[in-house]
Parts: C-alpha cells; structure tokens; sequence
C-alpha cells in the first residue's frame, strides 16, 4: 500500500483524507441513522396508551424526548400541554412541527459532506491525472542539442500518478454517492414517520384535552 502511495505521488494526499473523512462519517450515519434511535415501531402506541389516561408525569415525558427523535418530538407535545393545558390544537401542532423540524435537522447532519466528497473525489482524482499528464510531457521535452529526449523514471513516474489518482478518485466518490443515496432514502422515510405519528399524536392530544 505504501509503495502505491509513493507511486501515486503527492495528489493522492488529499484523496487519502477525504477517504478518511468519508469512513468515519458512514460509520456515525450507520449508528445514528438506526430505526432504535429514530422511530421505534412500538413507541408512539405506548404513548397513546400512557396519556390516554391523562398526561404523564414530567420524568416520563423526559424518559420519553432521550428514547429517540420520535420521542422527542412527541414529548414535544405533551410538554405544551403541561405548560399550558388550556393550548389550542394550533399551538400543539407549532409545538409538534418544530420539534419535527429539529429532529430533521439532526437527521441529515453530515449528509451533505457525504455529498461533497462522492463530487469531489473525482475532480482530485482527475487533478492527479492532469498533474501525472504534466510530468509525461516533461519527460519528453528536448534534450539541449535540440533531439527529442526522455527520461523514463520520470516518463513511467508520471504514468504512476495519472493512473492512480484516478482509480483512488473513483474508490472514494463510488462508495460516498452510494452510501449517500441510501442515507438520504432512510432519511426521508424516518421524516415521513415522524410525519404521520405528529399528526396523528396531534390528534390524540386534542382528544385529551378535550
């Protein structure tokens, strides 16, 4: 691996880091982005079934915004009512909606440097090309006496970078694009759940007050 590094010469450098870069934030994604930690499937009937006799106590509600973003965004809820039982279904919908805003935000958080670098990691790659072009053409330049010269250390070292930092662009940008995609699926899915559950939780508090 080593010796690719060196043959592949100093462009690769910032291929290497983007590739480092991009690792550690699938890693983070594939843990913060479980079902679990964003909409267990269970959670908002158990909090139907919890206030359906009245509001629960502040520890539960502070047990339920830490279980997950569905959570939060359904303690949301129930805190406007606490603070103030007389709130309008409008202020428990606001009150919903910008917890539901919040959770999002959270959701997608290192998404777009994901992006950034599936687009990025092919112009480095092609910069290495245009760099290792650079050094082919160098090698062939004159001799003194005026006769086509070449140096073929430099001629094969030139090759080297163009070739690797091509295929090292397109190892980083291909992963990235895909992981990106599939982020960004899950994303949407867990915005429409949270969604549907806020509207439906909603409802369900109107009912209580009631």
């Amino acid at each position: 691996m080593l010796s690719i590094i060196q043959a592949a010469g100093w462009p690769i450098w910032p291929l290497i880091a983007c590739s480092v870069v991009a690792l550690a934030l699938i890693a983070e994604r594939l843990v913060s982005l479980k079902t679990t930690r964003v909409a267990p499937p269970n959670l908002l009937d158990e909090a139907i079934a919890v206030s359906r006799q009245g509001l629960p106590s502040t520890e539960v509600v502070n047990q339920l915004a830490q279980n997950s973003a569905l959570g939060e965004v359904l303690a949301a809820g129930i805190r406007t009512l606490v603070r103030d039982p007389s709130s309008s279904d409008e202020d428990i919908r606001a009150a919903l909606e910008a917890a539901g805003r919040k959770a999002a935000h959270s959701l997608e958080r290192y998404l777009s440097a994901l992006a950034t670098i599936a687009s990025a990691a092919p112009l480095l790659g092609l910069l290495g090309t245009v760099i290792g072009m650079i050094e082919i053409f160098g090698s062939q330049a004159p001799t003194g006496g005026g006769a086509p010269g070449g140096n073929p250390a430099q001629l094969a070292h030139g090759i080297s970078v163009a070739l690797y930092n091509t295929a090292f662009g397109l190892i980083v940008a291909i992963p990235a694009l895909i992981f990106w995609r599939y982020f960004r699926a899950r994303v949407d899915g867990y915005l429409l759940t949270l969604e549907l559950s806020g509207e439906r939780f909603a409802r369900h508090l109107a009912e209580i007050r009631r």
